[in-house]
């Protein structure tokens, strides 16, 4: 006879997830680092009870803001190379759907997390309840649907023994090197509630080991035979090495056929900055190194990597008219785009197939030495754009000069507006996982909390948060959790007073400063934020620096604090570094009143001919 325990469903949901583990380097570990949770009448009876009774196993943590702690949660998988992740849990309406933002970043990034909002009720007797959306077409739908479309795996529980195969599912997604990403539970917040017989066996502990892929006869066969016809290759390293732990084996694989790597943003770090055959970061925000050798390539082995516009420069990067793609990739649809050779495997499996069936071949003296002079020629660019300077207002590249200097080995950590253009091309990472960005989604607001998962994963180094005022403005509210769990975190506000990046992409499509820079939107008073007593308030370190010897001062102090530290400075909306980067597709009107949109018009036409559709 089969053994039992009664438990509720949200009781059921929190032994379960304390109950799997993984193992990382020899040592077994439990597989979800915690549950983040702001209880409501939604979850604050079910699963606020259930998880108490397991704090000492599967720690709770609270945040402030619910989008805030589910990119915190985010952060952490990708810090932990998707080996580890985080549940998130809410009530229902705006708390759940705060939440679907950063479902979407989980999507597009291919990052594992748990959504546990609550849901309406099951039975329906009180409907329709505080904060229930109501379709008067289908009783069956709830806010909880706009997850759908941003989950891997979604399922709404309304009856609780529904959660053991909901559950077993979920685990399947999440710990899939191929479907990883975001799963959403709905939890009836009556169903939570109720008790269920469920069998002691689905609490026995569980071991999750990564799967790895091998590559198929036939595809490495075609692969390998289309590399050695190569005279021009590169190697465009994504996430997907970082998250296979590739990364040895990245370096071994180059070392012995010679062949240049180009960094995308999520695989930035899997071979070091100082490697002779890295080239650095790739696309629209790549250094002139790897960009020249993308132009010329013949063949390109993308690994890893879901060939988005930045790192193909909308697909007009490539200008050789012979060039072949290979993707080796555990994804079978990035495996196919734009009629790649597809060789689909894990990363790390692959090269060391790939490895094996090449022995013998390396890419030409002439284009290894090549790529060499333009790496040097690019180091060159970027020492003078990164050099300290006395300006008033130093560039972006000037900050990221002086926290390089001052903690070149942190994680570091950005996700949009101009920085993540600045610190691909700049940022010089020796350890992987030392660069963390957020780029595939470019969410504003990621920075502070990404930064406090990324120190949950990595308590031992320091985490350095780059954030630009109008990010900062959009969340900034879980510095505070990260001064009140006592993790640090140094964060370095750069002020532009306004939209900077955007203010620039405006200006190079011929449009008119308009609504971003603050100076240029509707206004009475021009703000005037003062930041350092905002970020004091919330229990930080704070000060604001003149310039960048006062912030290379500032940064030794915050590194030896057991405190976080925001520092603050002024920088320059406007300045770029204009060396290396490419075009990138943003569509410019066909038809307007002012020349300077009719000249820029002109100018995307002709290089609308350089892309490579197909």
């Amino acid at each position: 006879m089969t053994e039992t325990i009664r438990l509720t469903m949200a009781q059921a949901v929190a032994r379960f997830l304390a109950a799997q583990d993984t193992r990382i380097d020899g040592e077994t570990v439990p597989l979800f680092g915690g549950v983040w949770a702001i209880f409501g009448h939604g979850n604050v009876a079910g699963m606020g009870e259930a998880l108490y009774a397991v704090r000492d196993v599967l720690p709770t943590y609270r945040a402030h803001n619910e989008q805030g702690m589910a990119h915190a949660a985010i952060a952490f998988a990708k810090a932990s190379f998707r080996r580890r992740m985080m549940a998130c849990t809410t009530s229902i309406g705006p708390g759940a759907t705060n939440m679907v933002t950063a479902a979407a970043l989980a999507h597009v990034n291919r990052l594992p997390v748990l959504f546990l909002p609550g849901d309406v009720f099951a039975n329906r007797r009180p409907d329709p309840v505080l904060q229930q959306v109501e379709d008067f077409a289908d009783g069956t739908v709830s806010a909880n649907d706009a997850f759908r479309p941003v989950s891997r795996y979604f399922d709404r529980i309304t009856r609780p023994e529904q959660i053991i195969p909901a559950l077993r599912r979920a685990m399947q997604v999440l710990t899939d090197p191929a479907e990883s990403g975001p799963v959403t539970l709905a939890l009836c917040q009556d169903t939570q509630a109720e008790a269920y017989d469920y069998p002691v066996s689905f609490f026995a502990r569980t071991l999750w080991s990564p799967r790895r892929v091998r590559p198929d006869e036939d595809e490495l066969a075609t692969a390998a035979e289309a590399i050695r016809s190569a005279q021009k290759p590169v190697l465009i390293a994504g996430g997907g090495v970082l998250y296979s732990q590739a990364y040895d084996t990245l370096r071994q694989f180059v070392e012995a056929h010679g062949i240049p790597v180009l960094e995308t943003q999520a695989g930035k770090s899997a071979l070091p900055h100082s490697h002779p055959l890295n080239m650095g970061s790739v696309g629209v925000t790549g250094t002139s190194a790897s960009n020249r050798l993308a132009e010329e390539a013949d063949l390109v082995l993308a690994v890893g990597t879901r060939l988005q516009d930045f790192t193909t420069g909308s697909w007009a990067l490539f200008r050789n008219d012979e060039v072949r793609f290979v993707a080796l990739n555990v994804v079978g649809a990035d495996a196919a785009k734009h009629n790649a050779l597809p060789l689909v495997a894990d990363a790390k499996a692959g090269l060391v197939a790939l490895d094996a069936a090449l022995e013998g071949w390396r890419a030409p003296q002439s284009w290894r030495a090549a790529a060499s002079a333009g790496k040097s020629d690019w180091m060159v660019e970027a020492a003078k754009a990164t050099a300290a300077t006395n300006a008033e207002l130093p560039s972006d590249a000037q900050v990221i000069g002086a926290v390089q200097r001052a903690i070149g080995d942190a994680v570091v950590v950005c996700a949009a507006g101009g920085l993540p253009g600045e610190l691909h091309k700049l940022w010089q990472a020796e350890k992987p996982g030392n660069y963390h960005l957020e780029y595939g989604y470019s969410c504003m607001g990621y920075e502070i909390a990404g930064g406090l998962g990324v120190k949950l994963a990595r308590p031992g180094d320091e985490v350095v948060v780059m954030v630009g005022d109008g990010s900062y403005m959009m969340l900034n509210s879980e510095l505070s959790t990260a001064v009140m769990m006592g993790q640090k975190l140094t964060v370095v506000l750069l002020d532009n007073r306004g939209y900077g990046c955007i203010n620039r992409l405006q200006m190079g499509t011929g449009g008119a400063n308009f609504n971003n820079l603050l100076k240029d939107t509707h206004h009475e008073i021009m703000p005037d934020i003062d930041f350092v007593l905002h970020a004091r308030s919330m229990g930080a370190h704070t000060e604001k620096v003149a310039g960048i010897a006062e912030l290379e001062t500032a940064l030794a102090a915050a590194r030896e604090r057991v405190q976080t530290s925001v520092i603050v400075i002024d920088t320059d909306p406007l300045v770029t570094t204009e060396a290396g980067g490419h075009w990138w597709d943003v569509a410019v009107p066909e038809v307007s009143d002012r020349p300077e949109v009719r000249a820029r018009r002109a100018e995307y036409e002709d290089m609308l001919k350089a892309q490579k559709i197909g």
